[in-house]
C-alpha cells in the first residue's frame, strides 16, 4: 500500500479528516486540484456544537475563540427572526466568526504538523476497488499516476467526483427561484447607530447587523466584520440577470428588497450572484472502501450557517472509526455506524433549512405565518427546541440507561483542568469522577483512564469524537464492559492486579 487513506479534497472537511487520522496513527494523502488555497468568499464562520468539538482538539482558539473555552451567544437568528437565547437555561449555540480561508489555513497547518501529506495540483481522476483496497488514478502536474490505499474518502464537495465514480445516487430537489447577490460594501456612517451598529434606514426602519432581515420582497443582510471588508447580501425571488454580475446590480437589489434607497460604498471588486440551490442527500455514505463526508454526502440551504457544523462533525465521527478499521481492531460493523449515526443528523439539517427557507419566502401568507412564529419564539421551551436543533445539541446517536449516553460530553472541569483540554489527544477516555469507584482500578494501554474531582459526580466512557458510550452516577452501575467491547473490541480494560 502506498498509504492508508486517500482523501479527495483539501477543504475544511478533508483537512480535518487528515488531522484526525494522523492523531490515530493512520497515514493519509490529501489530493487537491487547486495549486493554492482558494481566496473565494465562502463560509464566514462556524455555528453550533462544532465550535465545542474543535475546542476539544485545541483548534478553537487559533480560529479566534475566546481564551478559556467558547462561550454561547445570547442571541441568534432563525429564518430571519430573532432567537432570544437568553430566555433558556441551557444555551447550546456557539458562534465562531472566521472566514473559510482562515479555517482552511488553520486546519492545513494542523494536518501537516501531525504528518499528513497534502498534494496540491493533484486531482482524483478515477478509481477501482477490490476486497483489499482502492487503486486511485491521480491527475497530477506531471501526468497521471496510481496510488494504492486501504480506503478512499470523498471530501470533494457537492459536485463530488468521488461520489459519481462510486455510482452513488444523489437524490433530492433543485430549485431555481431564488437569486442571491453579495459583495464587499460599506454603509455611510450617517445610517449607522454608533452605539449599537444598527442600521437606521429612513423610510424603512432599523436593521441589526450580522442578521438576515426579511421584507415582503426578499432578504437583506449587512455584516461589518471587524478587521475585514464588510459584506452586503440579498436574496430575491426574481428572474436572474444573465450578464456578468456588477456592483450596480447589487445596489439595485438592495433597493428593491428594502423598498427605499440605501447607498452602498464599494469596498472591493468582489461581487457574486448565485441562482437557485439544491437539497440532496447521498443514497448511501459508503460504497465498499469508498466513503463520503460533508457536501459530498449532503447539500442544503446555507440558511443559518449549518454546513461546516454538519460536515466537520461527519469527519469527527468517521475519523476514529476509519482508523480502527485500517489498524485492524474495529468491532464488526463499527464503520457502518458512520452512516447510521450521521445520516439522521443530515436529514434533520435538511428539514430545518428547508423550513427556514419557507419562512423567509415572499407573500402575505408567509408574513402571517412569521407573525405567529414570532409569538412562539417568546416561549422558552420553543427557543430551547430550536436552539438545540440548529446547533446540533439535540444529537443522540443511541439510547442507554443513563441520559448522557449517546450525547456529546458536557463541559466539565477536572481538578481545575477543562475536560476539553484532556480530550485533545483524540483517544477514547474513561473519565471517573466518582469517589471510591471501582472503575479507577482498571488499566489499559489503549483507553486512557482519567480520575479526579469535579462539580459533577459521574463516570463516562468518552469516544474519540466526544460522544458518550457509557455513563454512570454511582459505582454499582453495569454496562461498562459491554460498551468497551462494542466500541473498542480488543481494547477492553482489564482490572489491575495487586
Amino acid at each position: 500500500m502506498d498509504t492508508d487513506v486517500v482523501i479527495a479534497g483539501a477543504g475544511p472537511n478533508g483537512l480535518l479528516l487528515a488531522a484526525e487520522l494522523r492523531l490515530a496513527g493512520v497515514r493519509p494523502i490529501v489530493l487537491e486540484r487547486l495549486t493554492e488555497r482558494s481566496t473565494e468568499q465562502r463560509a464566514n464562520g462556524l455555528v453550533g456544537q462544532v465550535v465545542r468539538a474543535l475546542d476539544r482538539r485545541g483548534l478553537a482558539e487559533p480560529l479566534g475563540s475566546e481564551p478559556g473555552g467558547p462561550v454561547p451567544r445570547p442571541e441568534y437568528i432563525f429564518a430571519a427572526m430573532r432567537l432570544a437565547l437568553q430566555l433558556i437555561d441551557n444555551n447550546p449555540v456557539y458562534i465562531l466568526p472566521s472566514p473559510q480561508a482562515k479555517i482552511e489555513a488553520v486546519l492545513e497547518e494542523r494536518a501537516l504538523e501531525l504528518g499528513a501529506e497534502l498534494r496540491r495540483g493533484h486531482e482524483l481522476a478515477d478509481f477501482t476497488q477490490d476486497d483489499d483496497g482502492v487503486t486511485v488514478e491521480v491527475a497530477g502536474p506531471d501526468g497521471t499516476y496510481s496510488l494504492r490505499a486501504r480506503f478512499l474518502v470523498g471530501a470533494d464537495g457537492g459536485h463530488s467526483r468521488t461520489r459519481k465514480l462510486a455510482g452513488i445516487d444523489f437524490p433530492g430537489v433543485t430549485h431555481d427561484a431564488t437569486v442571491s447577490r453579495g459583495g464587499h460594501a460599506s454603509i455611510p456612517a450617517e445610517y449607522i447607530d454608533p452605539a449599537t451598529g444598527v442600521l437606521r434606514i429612513p423610510g424603512y426602519g432599523d436593521v441589526p447587523p450580522f442578521m438576515h432581515h426579511r421584507s415582503d420582497r426578499g432578504l437583506f443582510a449587512y455584516a461589518p466584520f471587524p478587521g475585514r471588508q464588510p459584506l452586503v447580501h440579498t436574496s430575491e425571488w426574481d428572474e436572474p440577470d444573465t450578464d456578468e454580475m456588477t456592483f450596480s446590480e447589487l445596489q439595485e437589489s438592495v433597493d428593491r428588497v428594502l423598498g427605499v434607497h440605501l447607498p452602498l460604498i464599494q469596498e472591493s471588486p468582489f461581487v457574486r450572484r448565485n441562482v437557485g440551490g439544491n437539497t440532496r442527500i447521498a443514497e448511501r455514505f459508503r460504497a465498499g472502501r469508498v466513503l463520503l463526508v460533508g457536501d459530498a454526502a449532503h447539500v442544503h440551504s446555507a440558511m443559518g450557517g449549518p454546513g461546516l457544523n454538519l460536515g466537520l462533525q461527519d469527519v469527527l465521527n468517521l475519523g476514529w472509526k476509519l482508523a480502527a478499521e485500517v489498524q485492524g481492531w474495529a468491532p464488526e460493523g463499527l464503520l457502518d455506524t458512520y452512516e447510521s449515526e450521521r445520516r439522521p443528523v443530515g436529514e434533520r439539517v435538511v428539514m430545518q433549512t428547508q423550513a427556514q427557507s419557507a419562512l423567509v419566502a415572499p407573500g402575505p401568507e408567509v408574513t402571517a405565518l412569521r407573525a405567529m412564529f414570532a409569538e412562539l419564539l417568546t416561549e422558552p421551551a420553543t427557543v430551547q427546541h430550536i436552539a438545540d436543533l440548529i446547533s446540533g445539541a439535540d444529537i443522540r446517536y443511541f439510547d442507554g440507561r443513563h441520559p448522557l449516553i449517546g450525547r456529546a460530553v458536557p463541559d466539565l472541569t477536572v481538578d481545575g483542568v477543562r475536560l476539553a483540554e484532556i480530550l485533545r489527544s483524540g483517544r477514547p477516555v474513561l473519565l471517573d469522577l466518582l469517589d471510591g469507584s471501582p472503575y479507577a482500578s482498571h488499566t489499559n494501554d489503549h483507553v486512557d483512564l482519567v480520575t479526579g474531582s469535579s462539580d459533577r459526580q459521574v463516570a463516562m466512557l468518552i469516544r474519540p469524537d466526544g460522544y458518550i458510550a457509557w455513563a454512570a452516577d454511582d459505582a454499582n452501575a453495569d454496562g461498562l464492559e459491554d460498551a468497551l467491547d462494542k466500541w473498542f473490541q480488543g481494547r477492553v480494560l482489564t482490572k489491575a492486579t495487586t
